[in-house]
């Protein structure tokens, strides 16, 4: 049974999501951190978007607990690049977020990047909310957030990131 305590936070009343990346590229792996590049626009695009009160820095991860966000990611080997990873880094990740789903009970998942709902899913997502559920937990795609997908632009990520902010409530 996953813990429904975290950091005196709980956890199992559906007041929380997750944001699920691809995999820990190098900068996270070093700092022990998500969406740790400098050049990865995640934290930015977290405040921008109204999900937290301030600018988090990835090493403060741990403080969203309390915010009720949780970070997790779809594939765990680090990588120089997604484009690196193989299809057998991402057995049992379908599974492990769907027991996350229902022992946890998260209102969403948002998935930055559709390669991280692709590799748990098999299936090539546009961006937004996804028709499959996991338990209760609804299913989104945002745009990713690695400095490899800066030709989306600034206005067009932080767009979806919003509305994934206005479904929660």
């Amino acid at each position: 049974m996953l813990s429904l305590y975290f950091a005196g936070v709980p956890i199992g009343n559906r007041g929380i999501f997750l944001f699920c990346g691809i995999n820990p590229g190098r900068f996270s792996a070093a700092a022990n951190a998500h969406f740790a590049n400098p050049r990865n626009d995640f934290w930015r695009l977290l405040h921008a978007a109204g999900f937290t009160p301030r600018l988090y820095e990835p090493t403060e991860q741990f403080e969203l607990l309390k915010l009720g966000i949780g970070v997790t990611n779809a594939a765990y080997r680090t990588t120089p690049g997604s484009g690196d990873l193989r299809r057998g880094d991402f057995t049992g990740s379908a599974e492990r977020l769907e027991r996350i789903a229902l022992e946890l009970e998260p209102r969403a998942i948002g998935f930055v990047g559709k390669e991280a709902y692709r590799g748990a899913f098999g299936e090539r997502p546009d961006l937004g909310e996804q028709e499959r559920r996991l338990g209760r937990t609804a299913l989104w795609v945002l745009p990713s957030t690695s400095p490899a997908n800066a030709a989306v632009p600034w206005a067009e990520r932080l767009r979806w990131f919003g509305a994934f902010r206005e479904s929660l409530g």
